[in-house]
């Protein structure tokens, strides 16, 4: 159980931070980047379900189980995989919860129609709040994909998943929440030229 006792410490006064390993990083270290924008994403995903409790609580208790995930996620990105012991066994993202993620993509696509058009962000509240979380959770694959192109890091696969299906998730709750697509803003190329 973590116990957070005093909030500041002063131990990164200086612009570094620590890894749960022991390790101090640079605060602009590309996997402080990296678990940084999961925990936007989650705060992002927290914001929208502000819209998603009452109207929608079969997505708004997958959107809980990701936010649960999603610290998961961030204790993964901050424990890298040196092959060093460690005192602890780490938390990994695991492929059992990139499986439940996708059934429930599934589980709300089933009733949406088709797609014959890009969705532009918005429609009601609710869709244009999980469409923002959407493009956060993007940033912090992007960022993940390029933190594992450096040999010298690692980093967890299944995360990478993970985090790919969250916005896809997302994706999927915003035309779900858009009365299951009918009110979704669809983009018209080249509408205002």
């Amino acid at each position: 159980m973590v116990k957070l006792n005093k909030i500041y410490t002063r131990t990164g006064d200086k612009g570094t931070t620590g890894l749960g390993s022991g390790e101090r990083r640079l605060k602009s270290d590309l996997r402080i980047d990296a678990y940084g924008t999961v925990d936007e994403a989650n705060a992002c995903i927290g914001m929208a379900r502000i819209h998603t409790g009452a109207s929608h609580p079969a997505i708004d208790a997958m959107l809980s189980r990701i936010q649960n995930d999603l610290f998961d996620l961030g204790a993964d990105l901050a424990v890298p995989d040196t092959g060093k012991p460690l005192k602890y066994e780490p938390l990994r993202i695991t492929a059992s919860q990139v499986t439940r993620l996708e059934n429930d993509i599934d589980l709300i696509n089933k009733d949406l129609e088709p797609l014959k058009s890009f969705v532009l962000n918005g429609g009601s509240p609710a869709a244009a709040a999980l469409h923002l979380a959407r493009t956060v959770a993007r940033r912090a694959e992007r960022l993940m994909v390029g933190l594992a192109q450096n040999p010298a890091e690692h980093v967890n696969p299944e995360g990478i998943k993970y985090i790919n299906r969250v916005s896809d998730l997302l994706f999927v709750a915003a035309r779900a929440v858009n009365d299951n697509g009918n009110a979704d803003v669809l983009w018209v190329p080249g509408e205002n030229r």
